[in-house]
Formats: structure tokens, C-alpha cells, sequence
């Protein structure tokens, strides 16, 4: 179901699911967003609402109603 932006997501893998069923994946984000992986601790850059580690293959995401905030990104697990 749901939830509009008041949902609340487990971890990073379920805003991934979230974000793959709801057809947000490659939505751009509102601005790109400089993270250190937490998979091999290298700085990329977040583009989309789902982003990949370009070095080790972390995969990330953020729900658009959480976009505008870098707190929100969670990781989802590499390859994942």
C-alpha cells in the first residue's frame, strides 16, 4: 500500500523496492548529492533517486518526498 510521504522504510533495501516498483529509479534528484560509500568508503556522486558506487557497486536510493534531504539516502546493499 501507500503511503504517500508519511511512509517509513525498514532500510535501504526497501526504499530501493519502493523506488523500482513505483518506477522512480533513474528520477534525477533535485541536486546531486556527494556521498562517501559505505561499502569501500570513496566519495561518488549521488545522481538519481537510486544510485550505484561506482567503485564497488553500493546501491542506494531516497524516496522523492525525501529528496531534498542527503540525510534520507540509505544504502540498500552492493549489487543489490
Amino acid at each position: 500500500m501507500h503511503q504517500g510521504c508519511d511512509g517509513s522504510f525498514g532500510g535501504g533495501a526497501q526504499v530501493v523496492d519502493k523506488l523500482r516498483m513505483m518506477g522512480f529509479s533513474g528520477t534525477p534528484l533535485p541536486n546531486e548529492v556527494e556521498l562517501v560509500c559505505e561499502g569501500c568508503g570513496i566519495k561518488f556522486t549521488a545522481r538519481t533517486m537510486e544510485s550505484v558506487c561506482d567503485h564497488c557497486g553500493m546501491v542506494y536510493g531516497v524516496t522523492p518526498c525525501h529528496a531534498h534531504d542527503p540525510r534520507s539516502i540509505k544504502a540498500a546493499g552492493v549489487g543489490y
